[in-house]
């Protein structure tokens, strides 16, 4: 799946002044990701706020983003929730004309090797046409778990890895082995901020909220990790860098936020935010726009 070796933008969902989605906004952000030239996207994802939209608005977001992208980019639908729910929108997103599915790391407090690869597994066998990703969030799932879902499972494509542990990152890829990361691509999953650190362990890609607003920024960062300059990757890390700690911040509270300000600020769509999220404070609001004044983007 060679599309996952890039920059995989997470969409961003827009609302409009009532709450509902807001198709327009969603295409207009969307197109311009894409004819920046982002090639791979994931709609219903974390900075989607997956979590806080209803099934039709998934199912939504998943046809406008079909409908925008046209060809240009591949896009690969966030699944999750209970299994059977899971599976149905895996099934949905294929008729759709979704290039794959993301596995949300599964809500449970309760998680092992087994059941893990049991639910990823059903979601797998029920659409074989999609390449399926993973995105493995908990540090407790072993490498010999994702080895044998790739084994068993030959659709399973990708890991988007969001454990912020870059050691136990390229412990991971060692310990898969056949079947598992010679196959499988690598994605970092925390996006530009670790990007670097774990394309040295072994990632081929990274996710990004922030492709969004500055997609040939973020482009850039990956052009030089893939062309080999560390030196020259390392320069565009701290430019971005401002933007993504203030994601960051609060663990993570303006991680949408702060892309959706930015948007604002850009005049791509509005700032709104559903709950458990919140609009960025008013400090936060003008930090927003001295990091797009000083990436040459904002007024």
């Amino acid at each position: 799946m060679d599309a996952l070796r890039s920059v995989v933008l997470i969409t961003a969902t827009p609302f409009d002044a009532r709450g509902a989605l807001a198709e327009e906004d969603y295409a207009r952000v969307l197109d311009h990701a894409v004819t920046a030239g982002i090639g791979c996207v994931t709609p219903n994802g974390n900075t989607s706020e997956f979590y806080s939209l209803t099934p039709d608005e998934l199912d939504r977001a998943l046809a406008v983003t079909v409908a925008t992208v046209k060809g240009r980019a591949t896009v690969i639908s966030g699944v999750g929730h209970e299994v059977s729910r899971a599976v149905e929108m895996a099934r949905a997103a294929a008729d759709a004309g979704a290039d794959g599915v993301m596995v949300h790391q599964p809500v449970h407090p309760y998680l092992s090797d087994e059941g893990w690869i049991a639910y990823h597994k059903a979601i797998a066998d029920a659409v074989p046409s999609l390449k399926v990703v993973c995105y493995l969030r908990s540090p407790h799932i072993t490498g010999a778990a994702v080895r044998k879902l790739a084994i068993t499972c030959p659709n399973v494509a990708g890991v988007k890895y969001a454990v912020p542990d870059v050691m136990a990152f390229a412990d991971m890829l060692a310990e898969t082995g056949f079947g598992g990361a010679e196959r499988l691509v690598w994605v970092c999953g925390l996006a530009e901020s670790w990007a670097p650190f774990f394309w040295v362990a072994g990632a081929e890609g990274f996710t990004s909220g922030l492709a969004s607003v500055a997609p040939e920024l973020s482009m850039r960062l990956f052009d030089e990790l893939d062309a080999g300059n560390p030196g020259s990757a390392m320069r565009v890390w701290r430019r971005l860098k401002p933007f993504e700690d203030l994601r960051a911040r609060h663990g993570n509270a303006y991680n949408v936020s702060a892309v959706k300000e930015a948007l604002a600020q850009l005049e791509l769509c509005r700032r709104d935010v559903r709950p458990p999220i919140s609009e960025l404070p008013p400090a936060e609001r003008d930090e927003v726009g001295k990091i797009l004044r000083d990436w040459g983007i904002g007024s």
